[in-house]
């Protein structure tokens, strides 16, 4: 196993004050206030809080004061959430949605059950017997807290506003057009109302706005087909709608920083690839 792979580390707030982007997933745990800039979408925290971010996602962390933050950092060659879905659904839930906060605050008791396996992750030798499974095992153990506290704040079982029904029919019309319709007025029209009323309701509930959506939803599945399969750019690009390789591989460096093919070359192709021919 290649340590850097995996790893828990301690960094001061003042590390993450300057936007970063690798080819990890991250698990960040901190106490403290300020805020978290995702993909240059702004999400304020208070207290004890667990933040979650992808692969190539533009982060930033600013807080008032300065705080000391664990990360634990794995690599999609050393736990593909994909391939442990059925033991741990942290796909789509912590990690890779669009329509969920990237972040949650904890009690007390979950906080420290977390921060105690990180420490225990930190203990293990990486080169014994055996120390792979070990801290696979630690990090399914994270993510399945995770995701049962997670799973307790969705929003479907916290919002019962009259325009929730609006919003969610928002989202499912972008699951079932987004490759074919990328524009705000397509949508707006669909639900019955004008783009700046749509724009300020998706900004209310999502922090962001419809065009923004909308283009991470493209880019959610362009880094999924560039991860998890073994197609081509080229390939990828037609089935997303786009005119050719090269449009989408300017879209995609546009969001991400990267071109789809140093995005493979980062992240690797998953063990699950042969899956989805």
């Amino acid at each position: 196993m290649k340590s850097t792979f995996f790893s828990v580390q301690k960094k001061s707030s003042a590390y993450f004050k300057n936007t970063f982007s690798d080819s990890m997933y991250h698990i960040f745990l901190f106490n403290g206030n300020g805020k978290i800039i995702v993909d240059f979408i702004e999400y304020n925290f208070i207290g004890k809080t667990v933040f979650f971010t992808s692969p190539f996602q533009n982060i930033q962390i600013l807080s008032e004061t300065e705080i000391e933050i664990e990360v634990l950092n794995f690599h999609g060659d050393f736990y593909c959430i994909e391939f442990h879905k059925k033991e741990v659904a942290c796909n789509g839930l912590l990690f890779n949605n669009i329509y969920l906060f990237p972040h949650f605050s904890l009690t007390e008791e979950v906080y420290q059950e977390i921060s105690d396996y990180f420490l225990k992750i930190k203990e293990v030798n990486h080169y014994e017997d055996f120390s792979g499974s070990v801290l696979q095992s630690y990090l399914q153990l994270i993510l399945a807290i995770s995701s049962r506290e997670k799973n307790k704040l969705l929003p479907d079982k916290e919002i019962i506003k009259d325009d929730f029904n609006e919003l969610k029919l928002f989202q499912n019309l972008v699951e079932e057009h987004f490759i074919v319709e990328k524009s705000l007025s397509f949508y707006a029209d669909l639900l019955h109302v004008t783009s700046n009323t749509l724009s300020k309701k998706i900004k209310s509930k999502f922090n962001k706005t419809p065009s923004q959506i909308i283009q991470e939803r493209v880019i959610l599945e362009a880094k999924k087909q560039i991860h998890l399969t073994r197609k081509s750019i080229k390939e990828i690009a037609v089935e997303l709608n786009f005119n050719d390789e090269f449009h989408f591989s300017k879209y995609f460096k546009k969001y991400v920083g990267i071109s789809p093919t140093q995005f493979r070359k980062e992240t690797g192709i998953s063990i699950v690839a042969d899956l989805y021919k």
